[in-house]
């Protein structure tokens, strides 16, 4: 939930629902295990139980040789748990990272943003750090890549652009794509969310990819 006060500052108000219920027992091992990526939100590092849940869940997908992408998911996570961010980082657990250009500063302590992605990706194989309007950027073996935000007509809701920018890219990494036409897929994908209300796409990813990429 996001709430607009009087003088436009907006926060976010997060309700983890039964996520916060995750318990090791409820994995799906094999599932996990069969998984070409692992994705774990940071959102779940709050609460003790989902925390070692999600724990257990990158050690198999690592012992099953599989890739594991965190992203930081907000910057008052990044504030409450930025040593247990930075340890699980730095214990070369995390493969792919995903930010935010506050979350990716908030992180790193650095002064400003190339300082902060220069200082994260050298810790990381992968670095996407998303950047609204801006458009996205990332770091793999310290090339960098950038690609703009996708147009939109109208920007409607925000809701769940991150994630569906998440989904986007790391489809188009699994299919082999390089690192600028899976930035593409993740633009394209918040593009279309953003351009209406809800967190779930209305029309065919997949359609609008294969028209605007090929």
């Amino acid at each position: 939930m996001v709430l607009v006060t009087p003088d436009a500052q907006r926060t976010m108000n997060t309700f983890l629902g039964a996520a916060q219920n995750l318990t090791t027992a409820s994995i799906d091992e094999a599932q996990v295990a069969g998984a070409g990526i692992l994705y774990l939100e940071g959102y779940l590092w709050d609460p003790e139980t989902p925390r070692a849940a999600m724990e257990r869940a990158i050690d198999i997908a690592r012992a099953a040789g599989r890739r594991v992408a965190f992203t930081l998911s907000d910057s008052f996570c990044v504030d409450r748990h930025r040593d247990g961010f930075n340890a699980l980082i730095d214990s070369g657990r995390v493969d792919i990272l995903f930010a935010n250009e506050d979350e990716i500063v908030s992180l790193t302590g650095a002064a400003g943003f190339d300082a902060a992605v220069d200082a994260a990706s050298a810790r990381v194989p992968i670095l996407v750090v998303t950047r609204s309007e801006r458009g996205a950027i990332a770091v793999e073996g310290g090339s960098r890549v950038d690609v703009p935000a996708e147009p939109v007509d109208k920007v409607v809701d925000t809701t769940g652009a991150g994630d569906l920018f998440a989904a986007g890219f790391l489809a188009g990494l699994s299919q082999g794509r390089p690192l600028d036409q899976s930035l593409r897929m993740g633009a394209i994908a918040a593009a279309e969310v953003i351009s209406h209300y809800g967190a779930r796409p209305e029309a065919d990813l997949k359609a609008l990819v294969e028209e605007k990429l090929g």
